[in-house]
């Protein structure tokens, strides 16, 4: 039986006592999703079931296929297919091409890889702008408060434990957005993809919190998206530090109350006035 993203099944549990007993477990869902560009397949993504309109299209923008909301003229599922569910078409705006050349990522999609179609890294780089000003700050307790309201809206994730999150903060620390998914890639281009067809990128006054780890692709998404400063509650890779400071962006890991580790851009966190 599968309830939307989460799917229930009977299984056999080892008790602390040592007893054996059938229970019923709730797991998270994994099937495949279709993007396409008009007839044009564009990539096959290894998703959780929801926000699929809200992940193409954040798959979009961090790819640089689109970049403003007209682009896109409309977002639907073929009608002739019998697994339409599992399929998204996205039909540009009028006059607008596809440049294959700007996307290699053909293929399956894995949800551990955002980026596994594609074999180098100049080959999963986008163009977009570095972030450009640093005036936008965050206090410690607010950045400190983000982990506590992303986990108290990961219902999905209370009932599984096996599915990450994406949250969209401003600096003042309310959250704008949170999506859940089994790929960390693409709970974060779900998150985008609404605050996208929401009218509200750039996001340069905003904060990406992520549950799992700060790797190179959630680094640049962020960045697709203008977003100054992204935290994860786990670590983050050496190539997404790297990113981070090319680009102007803060990154923050390990944040877990009461610590958390600055990487790069530390003049965003408001700090006090003496650090040991």
């Amino acid at each position: 039986m599968k309830e939307h993203g989460i799917g229930s099944g009977q299984i056999i549990r080892r008790k602390q006592d040592g007893l054996l007993e059938f229970q019923r477990d709730d797991l998270t869902v994994e099937e495949p999703l279709e993007i396409r560009i008009g007839r044009k397949t564009l990539a096959t993504t290894m998703r959780t079931p929801g926000h699929d309109e809200e992940l193409a299209t954040g798959f979009l923008v961090s790819e640089g296929i689109v970049r403003k909301a007209e682009q896109i003229a409309k977002i639907s599922r073929p009608d002739d297919s019998a697994n339409r569910e599992n399929i998204i078409v996205v039909e540009l705006a009028a006059g607008m091409k596809l440049k294959l050349s700007s996307t290699k990522r053909f293929g399956t999609i894995s949800t551990s890889c955002g980026i596994c179609g594609k074999n180098s890294i100049a080959a999963i780089r986008q163009n977009f702008p570095a972030i450009g000003s640093a005036k936008i700050r965050i206090d410690i307790e607010t950045l400190l408060s983000l982990p506590e309201l992303l986990r108290k809206h990961q219902g999905d994730f209370a009932r599984t434990g096996g599915i990450h999150a994406a949250g969209i903060f401003d600096v003042d620390g309310e959250l704008k957005v949170v999506r859940e998914d089994i790929g960390r890639h693409n709970a974060v281009d779900k998150a985008i993809g609404r605050a996208f067809l929401d009218g509200l990128l750039p996001l340069n006054r905003h904060v990406l919190l992520v549950s799992g780890r700060a790797s190179f692709e959630i680094m640049q998404k962020a960045l697709a998206a203008g977003i100054p400063i992204v935290a994860s509650v786990s670590a983050p890779s050496t190539l997404a530090m790297n990113f981070a400071r090319e680009n102007n962006q803060t990154l923050v890991g390990f944040l877990r109350t009461p610590s958390f580790n600055i990487y790069s851009h530390i003049e965003r966190v408001i700090l006090p006035d003496r650090v040991a």
